[in-house]
């Protein structure tokens, strides 16, 4: 796929205005004497990026004018050549030269419409920085003009000056930390702003405690103030609003190279390939464009060395032998939804599981007990990658867990894969449209202020502590049809406990893709937008807080890590199972649901009690890994994606093996036809969630092994 010039140019008269001007002071103080060694170093650095951006444009008269510009700056650098009044007039008529052409550009010329370099003026500029007598010792034309007769006079200087020159530009550019600047101070005018809605509450308090006669004007003072305030909040909000849209640029500044490297990079590895760029005018933060350039280049990289086949390959499998690889970007709410898919040969669960094993990431045991999905996400595991990015691409080594790391740690959002053998993989990124303000809930625990950013929050529920069921050792909520560990915010950060009432437990849930856990918490302060403040470089090691808000004046508010903390949860709910069996002697049961705390639950009950333990997503990961190997029992839940527990049960009665075999239904379903239909394909147990009991779900499950 070829790179669309044109929507470049614009972007770089934009530069060139900004160079152009730099040069020309620069040669007026060589021509009064005023200039020293690093203002002719500046004057070469303009001249060689306007090469080096023309050149990446394909912009070749600039570029040639620019390059001999060039070379005669190079010999004023390096000291061999010395301004006089003759190479000051061949610096300018080159300035003159490259501000026409750029000129053309900016009236919607294109780099075909330009006219030839003038080759009399590219001469004399690299035959003067070689010291040698120019070629033509006349007048040297800019490449806009006609060439002059002999009884011509040669245009000054001012002449040259084109209109559009004297026209002023619509855009203006700014330097990236002065703009950062400009948003920071707008974070902070806008939290000074929130304190301010403090002040109103604390003025309404305060009028209730004042004679009677003191009121009536307090109360007017006190409405003045609430309008006030009420009334700039809009414009406040507004305000940081266009702040931040300063700093947007579109997603093509990253898919459009991309796809150009994409031809490249399949071309070096013998292999054909369509890139299809879909939603590339959509915007992100500058900051966030940034961080996922590197992730990018590595999953386009994966996609097309190890993804897509070679020619040969897909035509023997009945394909085109040109792969197909989409890179797609959508809004969705304020988020920005990022897709790479290829149509190639899929991930090979197989080769996962031995490369895990060689590598000892995993145990075997471990391995066993994974579902499909969770066995394709062993790629992300640090050290599973064993080849570097190719440098001339990529620049550097980035391995999948540097991507999911950079994804879901550094710029707060989600990281999913989906694979299929023969049909292809799909990366699917999930992002905040910047960084610098997010929807944050801020919460009361052990007398201090917390917030979680709104992505990792799935809800608030209040409950009584009765309701939760103790499952092997771990505090239990039942929420519709999962099972969600319940844990005390206050324990897990170490903060003192406070004695709430036993009969009104606040949790917060939140989650991170399928998993999801309850925080007890003291109380709900607020949820608004707030200005993300980075963590300073000495609080940079603590790993369960991810950055800073500002609450009023002098109040800085610690954000969770909400992934540190569902790991942080996790290891403090490994316990020893001292009653646990011998592997050899312990009966093989296969756990099936698609909700990831249900199954982790339902395996530490069972595993607490001597088991050993399998999991599986869906119904259809459940029949492969059944049909697989021998299990003495089944568990499986009913509403799940791909084939449910009904059809699974059903499907296994239908094989020899399992004729017998004890299957238990576990579910959220408690009608009294869906117990029915579960004893009717062949169910030996029908348990409903609501009332879920690990001991009754043990002795079920002994009295039907024997």
């Amino acid at each position: 796929m070829a790179l669309d010039i044109r929507r470049f140019i614009q972007r770089f008269v934009e530069e060139a205005a900004d160079h152009l001007p730099r040069l020309r002071e620069g040669i007026s103080a060589l021509e009064q004497g005023h200039a020293d060694r690093e203002q002719v170093n500046e004057l070469f650095r303009a001249a060689h990026t306007l090469k080096g951006s023309s050149r990446m444009l394909k912009l070749v008269p600039i570029t040639a004018l620019a390059h001999s510009t060039e070379e005669l700056l190079s010999a004023l650098r390096d000291g061999t050549l010395t301004a006089t009044p003759p190479v000051i007039s061949l610096l300018s008529q080159a300035v003159d030269g490259l501000a026409d052409l750029v000129g053309r550009l900016a009236e919607g010329a294109t780099g075909d419409d330009l006219p030839a370099a003038d080759e009399a003026l590219c001469s004399a500029l690299e035959a003067t920085a070689l010291g040698q007598a120019p070629p033509t010792p006349a007048v040297v034309t800019p490449s806009s003009e006609p060439a002059l007769s002999s009884s011509s006079t040669p245009p000054s200087s001012a002449a040259l000056v084109t209109e559009s020159e004297l026209r002023l530009s619509d855009t203006v550019r700014v330097r990236l930390d002065r703009l950062d600047d400009v948003i920071r101070l707008m974070g902070e005018v806008l939290s000074g702003h929130h304190h301010l809605h403090g002040l109103v509450d604390q003025a309404r308090e305060l009028s209730a405690t004042l004679p009677a006669e003191q009121q009536g004007p307090f109360h007017a003072f006190h409405r003045e103030l609430k309008d006030s305030v009420l009334g700039h909040d809009s414009l406040m909000s507004d305000l940081h609003d266009r702040a931040l849209q300063m700093r947007m640029l579109p997603l093509s500044v990253v898919f459009d190279p991309l796809a150009h490297m994409s031809r490249d990079l399949a071309q070096s590895l013998g292999k054909k390939v369509d890139c299809r760029v879909r939603g590339s005018e959509i915007e992100l933060d500058r900051q966030m464009i940034d961080r996922l350039s590197d992730p990018l280049i590595h999953l386009l990289r994966n996609a097309l060395d190890h993804g897509l086949e070679p020619p040969a390959e897909r035509q023997a499998a009945g394909k085109s032998p040109r792969g197909q690889l989409i890179i797609e970007a959508w809004q969705d709410a304020d988020w920005v939804v990022v897709e790479m898919r290829d149509d190639g040969a899929g991930i090979a669960l197989e080769a996962v599981r031995q490369k895990a094993l060689a590598k000892q990431l995993v145990s075997e045991e471990q391995l066993n007990a994974l579902s499909e999905q969770e066995t394709l996400e062993l790629i992300f595991l640090p050290g599973f990658s064993t080849k570097s990015m190719i440098t001339d691409f990529s620049g550097r080594g980035v391995g999948m867990d540097v991507v999911k790391r950079t994804v879901v740690d550094e710029l707060n959002g989600d990281l999913q894969l989906a694979s299929e053998r023969g049909s292809g993989t799909r990366f699917t990124l999930r992002l905040p449209l910047s960084l610098a303000m997010m929807r944050v809930l801020l919460v009361s625990v052990g007398g201090v202020n917390l917030g979680v950013t709104a992505p990792y929050v799935s809800e608030l529920v209040e409950c009584s502590s009765h309701s939760f069921i103790d499952a092997a050792g771990q505090r239990t909520l039942i929420l519709r049809n999962e099972f969600v560990p319940v844990v005390s915010l206050a324990q897990l950060l170490e903060l003192p406990a406070t004695t709430a009432a036993a009969d009104n437990t606040l949790l917060l849930v939140v989650h991170q893709r399928h998993q999801k856990l309850a925080l007890i918490i003291d109380s709900l302060i607020d949820e608004r937008d707030m200005v993300i403040k980075p963590l300073p470089a000495h609080l940079r090691y603590l790993p369960l807080v991810s950055g800073m808000v500002s609450m009023g004046r002098n109040a800085l508010v610690s954000l969770l890590h909400v992934p540190a903390l569902l790991e942080a949860s996790r290891h403090g709910a490994q316990r020893p199972n001292e009653e646990r069996a011998t592997a050899a002697l312990a009966k093989r049961i296969l756990v099936v649901d698609d909700s990831l705390n249900t199954r982790e639950i339902e395996k530490d009950v069972l595993e607490a009690w001597g088991y050993h333990v399998t999991l599986a997503e869906n119904g259809r990961d459940g029949l492969a890994k059944a049909l697989a190997e021998p299990f003495d029992a089944i568990l499986t839940d009913v509403e799940m994606p791909v084939m449910d527990g009904f059809a699974l049960t059903a499907r296994l009665r239908e094989n020899e093996v399992y004729r017998y075999r004890p299957i238990i239904i576990i579910t959220s379903r408690e009608k009294e036809a869906d117990r029915r239909r579960g004893i009717e394909v062949g169910a030996d147990a029908y348990i409903v969630k609501g009332s879920f009991d690990q001991n009754n779900l043990v002795e079920t499950l002994q009295a039907l092994l024997g």
